[in-house]
């Protein structure tokens, strides 16, 4: 049975009510698939996990959380398998894109701060008040944070970016200080809920307020590690006088729960940033390295500069794990890492998109490039046969190719977008969006995005990033060497 199917006995069994549409929502490093299911009167999140074990730790942790008041999605109704469930439907905004003006610029208006501030605030409640009564036991893969699960993290940045890097180092001493830092960061602990991944792209709005998703990894732990990950995430940019003032924030909060010695709380959250940056290098080492997707290896560059800003702020006396910084000193002085004053070359990032999902953002901040809009063409999700297939597939391509309408569009576009790219080359121009949109996002929008990507790379040779963004399939065409 395939999973739309299984999502659709469910809420149907859920709402008693025949479910009208299913949309499959892009998701960003998750390998879980989300669905919005629709119907007359109800709009519900369809969930497919990897993991049974994952999925109750979600729907534990979300029933606990609603008991104690606070925001997230509420965990509507499981499948018997525990692969599958509902939870509720809170919209499409994130915090993420909420700030994006601030992002881009470095300037955040009152209505982002304001909206930051609301979230820090929060942080504290869920890690103080979502641990009071709550059933460790049900975390996965592990109950808390512990010594095992730190060299975990540590491993992972060991094998999944530092080697890929080909600095020299030496194992051992590299191992012997990663049992030194995993001691020092456990020498403040604390029974309260660890989230773990707290950082902007987990933080949905609704009504003007924030509500936390995609708690499922959380565990009994020290509250040092979410504001690392909250305050230091690398492309949100917050400024230092930002940074402090949400921390600041965050410390009023906390206190209203628990004593806090304040000075003692800075000088070990600094080792948790430092902590923290490492496991996201991991996680964008083995995402971009490995599964090849570009989102994550556009994000190293911005890991490596806020690593550098840590490592300038470490005090190496009271971290005492020396080769450790030795090899994250000499690992961000690597070549490929640092900002060179040459030229850079254009990169041409191509989307195919359903509209309506609306149009893709240009996330280079230079506000979009061209839309064209294959809506007009004729369209092969009209028929069944098609439906389980994208324009990738062989059977849509003789359609389209064989009905001649794509093509006609095709020679258009070609011609428009040659020119803008010839003419960026020749300025030195970095950046070029081109997305095709069509209903679905499945057919139509696909094939020529392929198409465009194809034709491209082959007669200018610069690299182009294909994101089919329905799909969540992202492939890189490399460029050309001379």
């Amino acid at each position: 049975m395939i999973e739309t199917e299984i999502l659709k006995q469910l809420f149907e069994q859920y709402t008693n009510e025949k479910l009208l549409l299913t949309e499959e929502l892009s998701a960003s490093g998750s390998d879980r698939r989300y669905f919005r299911l629709l119907s007359r009167n109800h709009s519900i999140i369809g969930v497919r996990g990897t993991s049974p074990e994952e999925n109750r730790a979600f729907v534990e942790m979300s029933r606990h959380f609603k008991s104690k008041g606070l925001p997230v999605p509420e965990a509507l109704i499981q499948s018997k398998n525990g692969l599958y469930y509902l939870q509720e439907d809170l919209g499409d905004t994130l915090l993420f894109d909420y700030i994006a003006d601030g992002r881009k610029t470095g300037v955040f208006h009152e209505s982002e701060k304001e909206m930051l501030r609301k979230t820090i605030e929060k942080l504290a409640e869920i890690q103080v008040l979502g641990a009071d009564g709550f059933d460790f036991s049900v975390c996965y893969p592990q109950p808390e944070l512990n010594e095992r699960s730190i060299l975990w993290d540590l491993n992972y940045f060991k094998y999944c970016f530092l080697k890929a890097t080909g600095l020299d180092f030496r194992e051992d001493k590299l191992e012997d200080d990663f049992l030194s830092f995993a001691k020092v960061l456990l020498r403040s602990t604390t029974t309260t809920f660890l989230y773990r991944d707290f950082q902007s792209r987990n933080v949905m709005i609704k009504d003007e307020n924030p509500y936390f998703i995609d708690f499922q990894g959380g565990r009994k732990g020290p509250v040092y590690y979410d504001v690392a990950s909250f305050l230091w995430q690398a492309k949100a940019k917050y400024n230092p006088a930002l940074r402090e003032e949400l921390l600041q924030k965050y410390l009023a909060s906390l206190k209203r729960y628990i004593d806090v010695d304040e000075r003692d709380f800075r000088e070990q959250l600094k080792n948790y940033v430092l902590f923290r940056a490492l496991q996201v290098l991991g996680a964008y080492g083995f995402r971009g390295y490995f599964e090849k997707k570009p989102h994550f290896l556009q994000s190293i560059p911005y890991a490596m500069d806020n690593l550098r800003t840590v490592l300038n702020e470490t005090d190496e006396k009271k971290i005492d794990c020396p080769y450790l910084l030795k090899a994250l000193k000499q690992m961000a002085e690597l070549k490929q890492f640092k900002e060179v004053n040459v030229r850079k070359p254009l990169v041409v990032k191509i989307y195919s998109f359903s509209y309506k999902k609306g149009i893709p953002n240009d996330d280079s901040g230079n506000g979009g490039g061209f839309v064209f809009d294959c809506r007009a063409v004729n369209n092969p999700g009209k028929y069944e046969r098609y439906t389980h297939f994208t324009g990738l597939d062989e059977a849509v391509i003789h359609f389209l190719e064989e009905d001649g309408e794509i093509t006609k569009l095709l020679e258009h576009a070609y011609s428009m977008v040659d020119a803008s790219v010839q003419r960026y080359i020749d300025r030195g121009f970095t950046n070029l969006m081109v997305s095709f949109g069509c209903t679905g996002g499945q057919h139509r929008s696909v094939y020529s995005a392929r198409k465009m990507a194809e034709h491209i790379h082959t007669k200018f040779g610069v690299e182009v990033d294909l994101v089919h963004r329905e799909q969540n399939k992202e492939e890189i065409f490399a460029p050309k060497t001379t």
